[in-house]
Parts: structure tokens; C-alpha cells; sequence
């Protein structure tokens, strides 16, 4: 919760207002109190929004059907005005962590609690069904959970079956993952309930595994998975569990079962010993049963989700004062959200200079004059024992020389302090990293994680405690978005892994035009985004053929050279790969432009490939560590080691961090830092002038990076790879 803001009215439809829940592009919710006392979740829609016919016919479709339901795992709607300037809803106020929260933060449930967690939401399901309506939009972060049971929320995009869309007919509603087949389909035929039973096997298939099926990734790729591949359920424990799962996950509706059906199964098996989970003790978990058995917590949530539960109950009651002083607001801009190219080759005009961390003066200056400044402690967040080491040291050691050099500044006006978290590269370490800084008060804002199995684990952790994590080598692909009405805090400053085709659409189409462009698709999720991407957008509007190495390598170069290719992509993660690739290229004598991504840009395939390496291309989202030469003297002044990837981008996160909070204290009445303020001044749309590169995020509510010079062109020349520059101010190579 958050206190309410000067510009906050002080009560909508006779509901006192008492806190801020959250804020997004759509509206804000706020906690309330009824005329008659009981607390609600009140959410209030924007006024623009409001006035499109659209949206506020859909508006009225979920007042309608929230109304109609009944049941006890979903949540009542007490009161509502569809027709107000601001329209607004009002429900039962449900203080529980959402399943994402839970999953994220604290890993995989245990077998039993998920089946007990199946039954309740099918159940619900089938509440909802015979009411005539599908739901459509079933994930985790639409489950709330209590300690007597789960609650079922956001009926925003559900309609009867046999409804007509209010939505253009090119349009996917739902949230990619979670679709069933038919409803990934724009526009397909009727979505009825067995729509609504797929997305629970989903949601069953994460809760048990902390994995989605289908992945995660570009939403294109992921719908295509969706509708044309078998879900990923290797992380599933075999038993009845995975069987339903794998019932509910069919791709023909007709042969899903129903949630009736679904329920009484998953209630029978959460009766019998689980031998899949381990526990041996053999003890039955109490059933679903009807709405007036009585759930025991101890019974069904995990212990750790037990304590959550409780302690967010607890919180409910601290409700905080109404803020009547000039604090910024944490509302998003009015405007509404603007949509981008998904390969987006230009840039938009960069915004007045917000001053970077050295601005940039490495030299060391005296202390400040003042007696004692103001400490600012940040967080770092890393692997630094664990398969992820080198990244993570890399990440450490660029902090210290960052904090160290802001701390030298005579103008600084505060200091900084760095406090080290080591995750070892696992779910459970990140969490805890997560937790302990999120429990410090001291500590402003977080530098990382730098993997990105402690970012999926952190991620939730990091949005509830409302603390700004900067992550640098990582892109955020595969964690899960905020739960609705929670803000995002994840301060993302690399280019996504999917764009990485952009640097080959800029070079094939400017610098060596080509028509047809060939990729070699080797196995792996990230593969299959690069070459969507490539698809779909041709370089030089040419023909992009596509060869899989199911035959081996050689063999895919050998189609590709068939069909006529003037370049050649090789899209895969093994450098050895990468390497015969550019063998088969070499023994064809193929002289066209041929690379990879950043993953092949290693000794090992400079080794494996020999003299064919010479002209490989290679796009990175990192910059030459050596490029700002004054960083790198110092780095190797400091360390007496030539700095390692992602250092500067490491360096230039601290900076950022310092930045915002200096444009904070500017305006500030105290010397405290705000965390979700923080946050908010991270984004807040200044370009912030780097070692590496510049950093500047879209002013909507999706704080998207610029992609301006955030990606790079490498090529190999002899046993190194040389450093081009930006894609696109690369000149033919």
C-alpha cells in the first residue's frame, strides 16, 4: 500500500478512500472503506480511456459479469458505477500475495499443494462456466492466494459463450503463455470454457515447475509454440499431476476435460499418498470438497507461502497516512501508450541530457566539505560462486570502481555504499538475496541479478518491496510481468535478445545489401526468436529461407548454398556450431557475409574454426570493454586487468542510481530516499550519458530502453574479435 496523494479524492461513490494499491496505464486502485466499514478494492478507470466506446462497453461487460457470479473462490463485486466519468468497480478486498509473487520469490510448490491449488481453481472454474461465461485470461497473476484458499480476479475480457467480440478482429486477447490453441488464433472461432481449462493446466504446470510450457520470449514466438508445438512440462513431477496437466494442455478442445470433471479428479488424486513427491509419509491432503468445508492452511499452501500470506494480512492493517505535501505522485503519464516496430532500425530524437556519474571526469577529487553527507546504499545482486561467476565479478568490481569515483566527487552532495550479495546462480540464493535487501531499509536500490535464473526468482520480490533493480547483462525475458496493480521495478539496460537480428537487417540492407538471406536454425528457444525476427523483417525487403540442422550442419549450410544464399545466419548458442558452419561455408567457397550472435563470440569457436573464422560477424548487446579508454585505464589501474564484458554497462548502472537520486535530493525536503520515488526517477525520461552507451527509456508505462546505440557489431580478425561500433553507424566491413 501506498498513501494517497494530494491530487487523490477523498472518497468515489460513498467509499472512503484510505491508500494507494496501485497505478498503471488504465487506472489506479485504491483500498476503501464501504459506508458500512468493510474494506474494498475500489479500481477507478481513467477518464480518456473511459471515453473510448470500446473500452467502457467492456467495462460494462465485467461489472455484468462479476455481478452474475457466485462462488467461493471468486471474488463479489459490492459495488460499481459503469457510467461515471471515471468509471469504477469495487470488490472484496483480498490481501494475499498473487501465485506469481509466491512461485517467483520462493520456487516450485511441493506435488500436493498444487494438486490442492488444481482443484480449487477448477472448481471455480466451473462456477464460472455454468454461469454461462469463460473467464479467457486464467494465469498466475490472476490468482490471489489466502489461507483459505485461492481467489479468481479480473474478469475484464471475459463474455458469455457465443458472445460477438468488442475487439478488432486482428486482435489476441489473453496473456501469451497462458492461450489456449484456439484463442491464440486471431480471428478464430468461438472460445468456449475448454479455453479457460487449458490456461489452468498452464498455470498448474508453472506452479509445479516455476516454468512456463511454451516459454517465454517474443509473444509471437510464444503463441507459435502455443499452436503448433508440444508444451514443456520436463519440469512437472511425473505422477497424476502431469497427467491432468498433460489432458488440459491437448491441443482439439473436445478432448480437455471439463472443470468439473478436472476438479473431482484433482480432489481424488490429492486424497491418495503422493509417491511422486517424496514425502512418504503418506498422509492425505483434505479435499476441495463444497463451499462450506472448512480449508486448513497447513494443508494446502506451502509453509513458505503460509508466512506471506500471513505477514501481507498483518500488513493490510498498517495503513499509511494520506500524503498532503508535494512528494511526486507514483501515477503513470496521462497519455496513453504508444506502439513501436517491433524492429525498430531508427530511434527517436534523444531528450535534453540528464548528466552522467562522472560527466565525465575520471580523476579522483578531494572529500566534500560537508561534515557528514548523506549515505546512499545500493545493493548488488550476483552470481559470484556459481556457473555465472566471471559475469558476476565483472559486475562486482565495476560497482566498486563506480561507488569509489562517485565517492572522490567534491560536487557529490551524498555518498554511496555497496553491499554484496552473492546468489551462487540458484533459485533458492537469489531469492534470499532478494529478500535480505528488500528487508534492509538502508539499501536504495539493487545492481542485478546476473543471471537470469535470479531474475525470475527475485523479480516478485523486488515489486512488492517497491525496490528499483537495475539489471544489466540481462535482458528480462522469462520473468513473469508485475501482478495487476503492481509496478514494475525492473530497470532493464540492455537490448532484448530478440532484437538481435537488427544489426543483420541494418548491415544486409545498408552495407551489403543482399536479397537473399539465408539462417541455419540450430536447436534452442532463442534461435527460433532470432529467426522470427529475421523473418519478419527481410533485410533489404528480399526472402529469408530457413534451414533446420536436424541433418546436421553441413547439411543445412549445403540447402541454404541450394537456394541461392548471399548471406548466411547461423542462429544457435554452440560455438562449435557456429564453428562447422563456417567450415562448410569456407569448403563451399561461399565469400558472402556470414555471423552469428553474441553467443558464438568466443575463444572456442576462434580455435574450432581456424582461418574460416576470419570475417565472422557477431551482434552483441555489450560494447567493447575498452572503448572508453578512461574507464578502461582506470579499471586496469584499479584491478591491473583489462576490463572484462559488461563492466562499463555495470559502471554506468551505478550511475544511473546516482543520477536519479540526485535529481531526487534536488526537490527533496529530507535526506531520505524514497524507493518507489527512486524507481520512478529511473525512468522518468532523461538520457543518461554512459561509458558505454546512452540509456533512455519510453516515457509510457512500459519504461522500454531505447534501442539508440544498445546494439553492437563485432568481426572476427585473427584471434580476437574486433570491435565495429553501434549496427547502425557500422560502415561496410
Amino acid at each position: 500500500m501506498r498513501a494517497l496523494t494530494p491530487d487523490d479524492p477523498g472518497a468515489i461513490g460513498g467509499h472512503r478512500l484510505l491508500a494507494r494499491l496501485g497505478a498503471g496505464g488504465m487506472g489506479v486502485v485504491y483500498l476503501a472503506r464501504t459506508p458500512g466499514g468493510a474494506l474494498v478494492a475500489l479500481k477507478v478507470i481513467r477518464a480518456e480511456h473511459a471515453a473510448d466506446p470500446d473500452f467502457r462497453a467492456r467495462f460494462r461487460r465485467e461489472v455484468t459479469a462479476a455481478g452474475r457470479l457466485r462462488g467461493r473462490w471468486l471474488v463479489p463485486v459490492v459495488a460499481a458505477d459503469a457510467e461515471a466519468r471515471e468509471p469504477w468497480l469495487a470488490t472484496e478486498f483480498v490481501p494475499g500475495p498473487t501465485l506469481t509473487e509466491t512461485v517467483d520469490g520462493h520456487g516450485p510448490w511441493p506435488q500436493p499443494a498444487v494438486l490442492r491449488l488444481g482443484a480449487y481453481l477448477a472448481r471455480t472454474l466451473a462456477d464460472v462456466h455454468r454461469a454461462g461465461l469463460v473467464h479467457r485470461d486464467v494465469k498466475p497473476g490472476n490468482v490471489l492466494l489466502t489461507l483459505d484458499g485461492p481467489r479468481l480476479i479480473d474478469f475484464g475480457i471475459a463474455r458469455a459463450s457465443g458472445a460477438t467480440a468488442l475487439t478488432a478482429s486482428d486482435v489476441v486477447i489473453g496473456s501469451p503463455g497462458y492461450l489456449a490453441p484456439e484463442q491464440a488464433g486471431t480471428g478464430s472461432g468461438e472460445v468456449g470454457p475448454p479455453a479457460d481449462v487449458f490456461a489452468l493446466g498452464c498455470v498448474l504446470a508453472y506452479a509445479a515447475s516455476a516454468l512456463r510450457p511454451f516459454g517465454t520470449g517474443n509473444p509471437a514466438a510464444v503463441i507459435f509454440r502455443t499452436v503448433h508445438e508440444a508444451p514443456d512440462l520436463s519440469g512437472v513431477p511425473e505422477g497424476a499431476l502431469r497427467g491432468w496437466v498433460e489432458r488440459c494442455l491437448r491441443k482439439p478442445p473436445e478432448d480437455r476435460p471439463t472443470a468439473t470433471g478436472l476438479a473431482a479428479a484433482l480432489e481424488s488424486a490429492g486424497q491418495e499418498p503422493d509417491r511422486a513427491s517424496g514425502t512418504g509419509d503418506g498422509a492425505p491432503a483434505a479435499a476441495a470438497g463444497g463451499a462450506d468445508t472448512v480449508v486448513d492452511p497447513a494443508s494446502w499452501l506451502p509453509p513458505a507461502v503460509v508466512r506471506i500470506v500471513a505477514e501481507r494480512s498483518a500488513r493490510a492493517l498498517d495503513i499509511p497516512a494520506p500524503r498532503r505535501d508535494d512528494a511526486p505522485s507514483d501515477s503513470p503519464p496521462s497519455g496513453p501508450p504508444t506502439r513501436r516496430r517491433f524492429l525498430a532500425v531508427g530511434v527517436a530524437g534523444v531528450v535534453a541530457a540528464g548528466g552522467g556519474l562522472l560527466a565525465y571526469g575520471l580523476g579522483r577529487g578531494g572529500t566534500s566539505g560537508a561534515s557528514s553527507p548523506p549515505v546512499h546504499t545500493l545493493g548488488l545482486h550476483a552470481d559470484l560462486s556459481g556457473p555465472g561467476k566471471d559475469t558476476g565479478r565483472a559486475h562486482e568490481r565495476a560497482a566498486r570502481l563506480a561507488v569509489d569515483r562517485h565517492n572522490a566527487r567534491d560536487d557529490a552532495g551524498f555518498r554511496l555504499a555497496l553491499d554484496v550479495a552473492d546468489d551462487g546462480g540458484t533459485r533458492e540464493g537469489a531469492a534470499r538475496a532478494a529478500r535480505r535487501f528488500a528487508d534492509d531499509a538502508a539499501v536504495r536500490a539493487v545492481l542485478g541479478p546476473t543471471t537470469a535464473t535470479g531474475a525470475r526468482a527475485a523479480a516478485g520480490v523486488y515489486r512488492t518491496a517497491r525496490l528499483g533493480a537495475v539489471l544489466v547483462n540481462i535482458d528480462g525475458a522469462g520473468v513473469p510481468q508485475p501482478a495487476a496493480g503492481t509496478a514494475d521495478t525492473l530497470c532493464v539496460t540492455r537490448a532484448p535478445e530478440e532484437l538481435l537480428a537488427a544489426p543483420f537487417l541494418h548491415y544486409l540492407s545498408d552495407e551489403r545489401p543482399v536479397h537473399r538471406t539465408a539462417v541455419v536454425r540450430d536447436e534452442g528457444r532463442e534461435a527460433w526468436d532470432f529467426t522470427l525476427a529475421l523473418d519478419d523483417n527481410p533485410p533489404n525487403d528480399g526472402i529469408v529461407t530457413v534451414h533446420d540442422t536436424d541433418d546436421g550442419i553441413t547439411a543445412a549450410v549445403a540447402a541454404a548454398l541450394a537456394q541461392r544464399a548471399e548471406a548466411v545466419i547461423y542462429a544457435g548458442e554452440s560455438p562449435d556450431r557456429a564453428a562447422q558452419c563456417a567450415r562448410a561455408l569456407a569448403v563451399a567457397d561461399f565469400a558472402g557475409p556470414r555471423g552469428g550472435t553474441w553467443r558464438t563470440m568466443t575463444p572456442a569457436f576462434l580455435k574450432a574454426a581456424g582461418i574460416t573464422a576470419g570475417g565472422w560477424l557477431c551482434a552483441a548487446p555489450f560494447s567493447d570493454p575498452a572503448a572508453p579508454r578512461e574507464f578502461a585505464a582506470a579499471y586496469r589501474g584499479t584491478y591491473d586487468a583489462a576490463p572484462p564484458r559488461w563492466a562499463p554497462e555495470a559502471y554506468d548502472a551505478v550511475g544511473l542510481i546516482a543520477a536519479a537520486i540526485a535529481r531526487l535530493k534536488r526537490t527533496a525536503t529530507d535526506e531520505t530516499v524514497d524507493r518507489g520515488a527512486l524507481v520512478q526517477e529511473l525512468f522518468r525520461g532523461e538520457t543518461y550519458r554512459g561509458v558505454a552507451k546512452d540509456l533512455t527509456f519510453a516515457r509510457d508505462q512500459t519504461h522500454q530502453l531505447e534501442l539508440g546505440e544498445s546494439l553492437f557489431l563485432y568481426q572476427a580478425r585473427g584471434d580476437t574479435f574486433a570491435f565495429l561500433g553501434p549496427y547502425d553507424e557500422v560502415r561496410r566491413a
